[in-house]
């Protein structure tokens, strides 16, 4: 079912602002408690029909109280509902354990479509007043928890919090924060391993090295529940790992004797893995019995640098080194691809980082793609339909042309007005954008990097961004304190 503890938080916050009308700095802090003690309650493992029947009450007590909300609330909240709204990793998943996947794998339960999202999204855009926001009740928690600060204010990532040099001298080209975790990272090298890190308790440390790669590691993967790895290698190998002790469970390799290249995890079902080649091909490969799905393969223009799902699983795109973006459409009851639609960037490019949001804040109106196409910018793009069609929405500059730079959209809207998406570059330097603002974009720039920034990556609560570069480095910045 649902996760009701967040949905409790949403209700609270869109009556947040009826509180304490005389001491409105009180109502920060009564979100915040609210939150940590619904987060203690979620993990007792309450009926789900308790908590539902907690949910109607707490919501028929508030507008007792307060009164009930405005139509046009309701509606945006009702929107919102039915939708896929994973900005704030705010997934449903089913309790039941037939709905979970193999070795314990949650499942997450999607909701709708994309167009029919993007016509609710934009009705609710279109009704509003000139130069209002388009709130939704994951928004308007996380804008009633931020308080009254600014975007630069909530970006102001500025101490470093740790440095890791044990792949000094080799690229690392992938680093990534566990799922929901704020402490566990790793990251790979073209040094042929990985490693794990653990940020807390303090003093930071390497937890585990994973070694058995012939080859350069070009990507790599985390399951949903943190204890399994995924990596792909120039050494034609895909391996799974176990994340607690560093053993390789399982090694596969490409049919094709190709240079596996990139590697992503089906959302619903981290049985299966999609993996990218050297000779254009895509496979989904079934990690438990290490054989390739019947239908999940297909073929490309060009080699295959980047994938990314949506949320949902249903689509997925695939970049490759000539310029184009592929979409296809994934059967979640077979694992079949079926190629949907083709963009074509700039031929002759590599598109070598593409990452999916639903929402990327409550000001965008329509599920969004964010492109690193070597072009010298950083590409966003709107998803307009069902097929994963992709309709250019701005441009950001950056310094970018042939190194393998990678870009994030901000996990949490904790932030009052705009959207946050930020970038490595090949000038040193870590830059953070406003999708949102015309001019005058850049939120924030960070600089500490002795080469050029490849990847970037936030913990689940923002309070710590991970940034790596081409000479080894890995950077552990922490949120400036107010």
């Amino acid at each position: 079912m649902a996760a009701v503890w967040q949905q409790v938080l949403a209700v609270d916050a869109r009556y947040n602002a009826y509180r304490t009308p005389t001491f409105p700095q009180f109502r920060t802090q009564y979100i915040r408690r609210r939150s940590q003690l619904l987060r203690e309650n979620a993990k007792c493992g309450f009926e789900p029909g308790l908590r539902r029947h907690y949910l109607k009450l707490r919501s028929q007590l508030l507008a007792l109280r307060y009164g009930p909300l405005s139509e046009q609330s309701s509606f945006r909240a009702s929107s919102v509902r039915s939708s896929r709204t994973t900005l704030d990793r705010m997934e449903d998943f089913e309790e039941d354990p037939r709905a979970q996947g193999a070795r314990g794998h949650r499942r997450s339960v999607s909701r709708g479509s994309y167009q029919l999202q993007a016509q609710m999204n934009r009705a609710v855009y279109d009704e509003r007043p000139p130069g209002s926001l388009v709130p939704t009740s994951v928004a308007e928690a996380s804008r009633a928890m931020a308080g009254d600060t600014t975007l630069s204010e909530n970006y102001a990532f500025a101490g470093m919090h740790h440095i890791f040099d044990q792949h000094v001298d080799s690229a690392v080209p992938r680093l990534q924060f566990a799922n929901d975790d704020k402490h566990l990272l790793a990251c790979c090298s073209l040094d042929a391993t990985l490693s794990i890190m653990m940020l807390s308790p303090p003093p930071a440390s390497v937890k585990v090295i994973l070694k058995g790669h012939g080859g350069p590691v070009t990507d790599f993967a985390w399951s949903l529940s943190n204890d399994i790895i995924v990596s792909t290698s120039l050494d034609g190998t895909l391996r799974i790992w176990n994340t607690e002790d560093g053993r390789c469970i399982r090694e596969v390799r490409d049919p094709e004797s190709s240079e596996l290249l990139c590697c992503t995890f089906q959302p619903m079902n981290n049985n299966l893995t999609v993996v990218g080649n050297g000779k254009n091909h895509l496979q989904v490969v079934n990690i438990s019995t290490g054989k390739k799905v019947k239908g999940g393969s297909s073929k490309l223009t060009g080699r295959v640098l980047s994938l990314s799902f949506d949320a949902p699983g249903r689509i997925l795109w695939a970049g490759d080194d000539k310029g184009s973006i592929f979409s296809f459409l994934f059967d979640m009851a077979t694992g079949k691809l079926t190629k949907a639609k083709r963009l074509v960037v700039t031929e002759g490019t590599s598109i070598c980082s593409i990452s999916a949001r639903s929402w990327i804040s409550r000001e965008a109106r329509d599920p969004s793609l964010l492109v690193n196409a070597g072009l010298n910018k950083l590409l966003l793009y709107r998803v307009v339909d069902n097929e994963g069609t992709l309709q250019l929405k701005r441009s950001f500059p950056i310094q970018h042309g042939s190194q393998p730079v990678r870009s994030i959209f901000c996990p949490l809207m904790s932030f009052r007005q705009g959207a946050c998406v930020v970038t490595g570059s090949e000038d040193g330097c870590v830059y953070f954008f406003d999708v949102e603002r015309n001019t005058k974009a850049i939120v924030n720039k960070l600089q500490g990097h002795g080469g050029p920034v490849l990847d970037v990556s936030f913990n689940c609560d923002e309070s710590l961004l991970a940034s790596s570069d081409s000479t080894g480095m890995v950077i552990i910045w922490r949120r400036e304190q107010k």
